[in-house]
């Protein structure tokens, strides 16, 4: 027998070796896996040949395989072997965690790991019950030496992992495992601690063998500390945290020792239960992390041959800071509770410890560059620019609301580091690096947020005021009084203007040099680019100087009234000239002149006005040449030149004009819808001539002023909507060159957004935007689309984008505008409280920045449905049934939902729901979903059966509503798709024990009584070893 074994271990050996050198065929590699699946499953030998190929005289991948097979057994045939083939099976692995691997710096990970699962495998089949001594066999084990006690380590690691972490096991196996655990939790964690103990203080002799055992201790320790009892943490006046603080200092186990640090203290729990954490708070402790810090910081962090981050050493750095936010939310729950906790007396060395974090370097810096000393730590944790800025903007965002919690505790103080850092910037020279800009960004963005909250404040409580008003005023006097030509400060400039202009409504002899100060930023230019396409930095600009008209005008439209001829004229004198304004800034000026014009609160008055201010558009739009381009596709795509073969693209573009009239008339109509209104007060309304008549409960009917010049622009707006859905007819799309064939095409923009990755980062003194012609016609194409369905409160997309996932998220937006369009036609969505003036609250539109500092507090609306949804429901629903081929579909199409995305916990959660939903209201009147529910593979018929009962005669009580669901949802288990990478698996099946919850009589114990008395005597560690 000896000879035919050596020849088939020879021969898996050779199988291993072809499947894991690189030259090997993909044919010899398929059959050599093919040879080596086939003995795992049908050889009797599995045993003797993995234990003969897991010999140290082997190398290590062939060991590793050999550790393999006999995982393989244990999983997969354990339930049909002898008992004295599995206590041979256990001696024998027992016996290779002794003696069965080299020392422990020479030893391949791979290989102790794969013997620690082996072990765990038994451990789940046969432990406590048929193995009560594997803890003391365990603790013996680490007496026999280092390499010893690190197999000991991970088994215990992963033991913890697969019963509590991942719960691969049974429920009544897992139960029976987690209580054992816990029974001796206190001996494993003494035993654990006095490990660790021992092999760091052998460390510290410069033996590199304990270190190793060192952090592996640390990394069971952390498997553990996530869900053992708090007392176990803090037992002995938090011993746990006090060694682990000491571990802090020593740089080969820092980064283990506050990985178990955070998770300790992350701990959720009774308040009581976490109340000795505070004693890290104590001096001791808080030198041992600021002193780990600092050792860890600066010149330690960098490699002295390279200037490379040590990896390690930052990411330990980072974990302290994990630590401290950890220690903040556990100081913030505890004290002020009725645990009594008092302030600890060195709160003020924590917070400097934690303010010291928020200037670290690592805050800042592209990963692609190298001018500033963040992008070292940039480049180890971002891949890539856009990265770095999707998480810069959240810490930024974050960092802006701690500054508005700080300003609502001391205003007082933030108000003045606000006033003296602006005035600072203001009176420093511009450097001649690009420093100056992200310094003035840092301060618009501190006094944004400070101000934002101190006027909420102001409002609010009484404080004097006259203080913070004149110190406002003479910033904001300081402000538009400064100069500049850089369009990134001037940007900047805008923002405090805006922030700062409610001070104003206190001097309103002040509000045109404050107008006079932004009218020249809607039209800036740099001298040398007069004739180029503009910076991306200068059209921010003047897009932020249109924001900043439109957002004072919505909420000061009564204060800025009396300037309103001064605005209006000019505005004018703006639109005289073709080439000063864009279409969109042209756009921006009339919403704003419109906002103020709704208080003249004078039907008459404001209609004249708008009549006067949409003439050039009336006529445009109503002239006979536009009326034949918007009502024929043909004649559409000729007046916009998507039928023109252009050569070179960057030649002048001939037809970009019919574009602009097309979009300015579009924009234009859009904005005096947006914006046009009646009186918030119905008394005014009445006085003004707005109201027409009164509904039979008295509720007045309002006419808006923009109504009767809008009336006559209808048929032709509609005519441009139905022509732009014609577009995508073969016919039309024929019509497009070979120039323009892909206009139709989602944007990359657009289809970043859809997909959900981040925007590409832009320089902020990038060259000039140059787009060509069909990225021009695009953009008119997209655009002019998206205008014209919010004009009807539609917007939807339909775009040929061959991707498969901008596809299926495309489907989801439409899905979800059509959703939208339902409940806006169908549905009406009372606020109570709510001003008739729309823009009260009105987010920012695409013309208008959003303002960080500000919040809108809606009131919680009353859903109730339309005049059209009760129409519809009456004619669509109740007015007739479903047909059975439909509810079949219905109901079907779930289910195949199920199997698709079942794997899927939300989906599967939402589509059971829906499932139960539908069977339950209609299955009384359609028989045909019990047919359906015959077809789910493996589904119990006595089951279905009761169930289907329930459903025909439903009598069930709120109480038994759960339980009824949990039925149905084991009842279509076998329609839940699985992944594909599960699919194929071989499953596992490990076998319940004699329960260890049984109530045991007074006078034996429990195991005396069970049918395994046997196992427990192989399995007794008094039995020799094979």
């Amino acid at each position: 027998m000896a000879e035919p074994m050596r020849a088939l271990c020879d021969e898996l050996i050779k199988a291993v070796n072809v499947m894991m050198e690189a030259e090997s065929s993909q044919t010899y590699r398929l059959e050599a896996l093919k040879f080596i699946e086939d003995f795992k499953e049908k050889s009797p030998f599995c045993v003797e040949c993995g234990l003969q190929l897991a010999e140290k005289s082997q190398t290590a991948v062939v060991r590793h395989f050999g550790l393999q097979i006999l995982e393989h057994v244990v999983k997969f045939r354990w339930n049909n072997m002898a008992p004295q083939e599995k206590l041979q099976l256990k001696n024998c692995t027992m016996g290779l965690l002794s003696d069965g691997t080299h020392p422990i710096l020479q030893e391949e990970c791979h290989v102790k790991d794969a013997l620690s699962r082996i072990v765990v495998e038994m451990i789940k089949r046969e432990w406590p019950q048929h193995w009560p001594d594997m803890l003391k066999e365990m603790e013996a084990l680490t007496a026999m030496g280092d390499a010893q006690t690190e197999l000991v380590m991970l088994v215990l690691l992963r033991l913890a992992e697969d019963v509590i972490t991942f719960q691969t096991l049974p429920t009544q196996r897992r139960r029976d495992i987690q209580h054992t655990l816990t029974q001796n939790m206190d001996s494993i964690f003494t035993f654990l601690l006095g490990i660790l103990q021992l092999h760091v203080n052998e460390y510290k002799k410069l033996t590199k063998a304990h270190w190793r055992v060192g952090v592996t201790t640390l990394n069971t320790l952390a498997g553990y500390i996530d869900w053992v009892a708090l007392s176990h943490i803090t037992n002995e006046n938090c011993h746990l945290l006090e060694i682990l603080c000491l571990l802090l200092s020593e740089p080969e186990l820092q980064l283990e020792a506050a990985e178990c640090l955070l998770i300790a203290i992350s701990r959720k729990g009774k308040l009581e239960e976490r109340k000795p954490f505070m004693v890290l708070f104590d001096e001791v402790a808080m030198n041992y992390i600021l002193s780990a810090a600092q050792s860890a910081d600066g010149a330690a962090l960098f490699k002295q041959s390279s200037g490379a981050v040590v990896e390690r050493r930052y990411t330990f750095l980072k974990r302290l800071c994990q630590v401290l936010c950890a220690l903040a939310s556990q100081i913030c729950s505890l004290v002020g509770s009725d645990v009594e906790v008092q302030v600890p007396v060195n709160l003020n060395k924590y917070m400097e410890a934690l303010l010291a974090f928020t200037t670290h370097p690592s805050q800042t810096g592209f990963p692609s560059k190298n001018d500033c000393p963040g992008c070292e730590f940039s480049r180890v944790d971002f891949d890539s620019d856009e990265d770095f800025n999707c998480l810069f903007n959240s810490f930024r965002a974050q960092q802006g609301e701690t500054v508005r919690l700080a300003c609502k505790i001391v205003p007082f103080e933030a108000f003045q580091i606000a006033k003296e850092w602006a005035q600072h910037q203001i009176n420093t020279p511009i450097d001649t690096g690009n420093t100056t800009p992200v310094q003035w960004d840092a301060m618009t963005f501190f006094t944004e947020s400070v101000f934002g909250q101190l006027f909420k404040i102001l409002e609010k409580e009484a404080r004097p005021t006259n203080f913070f008003h004149d110190e406002g005023m003479e910033l904001l006097q300081m402000v538009v009084n400064y100069e500049t030509r850089d369009p990134l400060i001037l940007s900047c400039v805008l923002t405090i203007i805006s922030t700062l202009f409610p001070f104003v409504k206190h001097q309103p002899h002040f509000l045109p040099q404050v107008l006079y100060k932004i009218f020249p930023a809607i039209t800036f230019e740099l001298v040398e680019e007069r004739k180029a396409p503009r910076t991306r930095a200068v059209k921010n600009v003047r897009r932020h100087a249109c924001s900043s008209i439109i957002r004072m005008c919505r909420d000061y439209p009564d204060f800025i009234l009396p300037c309103f001829d001064m605005m209006y004229a000019h505005a004018k004198s703006l639109f005289s000239n073709e080439m000063l304004l864009t279409q969109m800034e042209k756009c921006a000026l009339i919403e704003a002149l419109i906002l103020i014009s709704n208080q003249f609160k004078d039907y008459n008055k404001q209609k004249a006005f708008l009549e006067e201010l949409m003439a050039p558009v009336t006529t445009q739009w109503l002239s006979e040449e536009m009326r034949s381009v918007l009502w024929d596709p043909a004649t559409f795509l000729a007046y916009v030149g998507a039928d023109q073969v252009i050569s070179d693209l960057e030649t002048e573009d001939q037809m970009g004009i019919n574009r602009s009239r097309i979009s300015f008339c579009v924009y234009t109509i859009l904005g005096v819808v947006k914006r046009a209104r009646w009186p918030a007060d119905p008394e005014e309304a009445k006085a003004g001539g707005f109201v027409v008549s009164t509904t039979s409960d008295g509720t007045p009917i309002y006419k808006n002023p923009c109504a009767e010049p809008l009336q006559a622009l209808l048929p032709n707006l509609l005519a441009l909507i139905r022509t732009h859905n014609s577009l995508f007819l073969p016919e039309n799309i024929n019509r497009l060159s070979k120039t323009f064939a892909r206009v139709y095409d989602i944007m990359d923009m657009e289809k970043n957004y859809v997909l959900g990755t981040p925007q590409p980062v832009l320089d902020s003194y990038d060259s000039p935007v140059y787009r060509n012609l069909v990225e021009r016609t695009q953009g008119f194409f997209s655009s002019l689309y998206e205008n014209c369905a919010q004009e009807e409160e539609e917007a939807y997309e339909e775009n040929h984008v061959t991707q498969e996932m901008v596809e299926e998220q495309l489907l989801r937006l439409v899905t979800r505008e059509v959703i939208d369009l339902l409940s806006v036609t169908c549905i009406t969505r009372k606020c109570p409280e709510l001003s008739a003036n729309k823009e009260e609250a009105d987010g920012d539109e695409e013309m208008v920045s959003i303002d960080s500092s500000q919040g809108i507090q809606i009131n919680t609306p009353t859903d109730e449905l339309s005049e059209l949804g009760k129409c519809l429901l009456r004619s669509e629903v109740l007015g007739g049934n479903l047909l059975p081929e439909a509810v079949t579909w219905i109901y079907t199409s779930v289910l195949k939902g199920l199997q698709m995305h079942g794997q899927h916990e939300g989906c599967s959660t939402a589509l059971t729901q829906l499932a139960f939903l539908i069977y339950e209201s209609l299955r009384p009147r359609y028989a045909e979903l019990r047919f359906v529910m015959n077809q789910i593979p493996d589904i119990q018929v006595d089951a279905l059966e009761q169930f289907d009962q329930k459903a025909i005669q439903p009598a069930v009580t709120k109480a038994g509503e759960k339980k009824k669901k949990e039925q149905f949802r084991r009842l279509i288990a076998g329609a839940v798709g699985k992944p594909l990478g599960q699919q194929f698996k071989k499953e596992v099946h490990i076998r319940n024990l004699p329960s260890l919850f049984k109530k045991p009589k007074p006078t034996k114990d429990v195991l005396e009584n069970t049918d395994s008395a046997g196992l427990i005597a192989l399995f007794s560690p008094d039995r020799d070893n094979c």
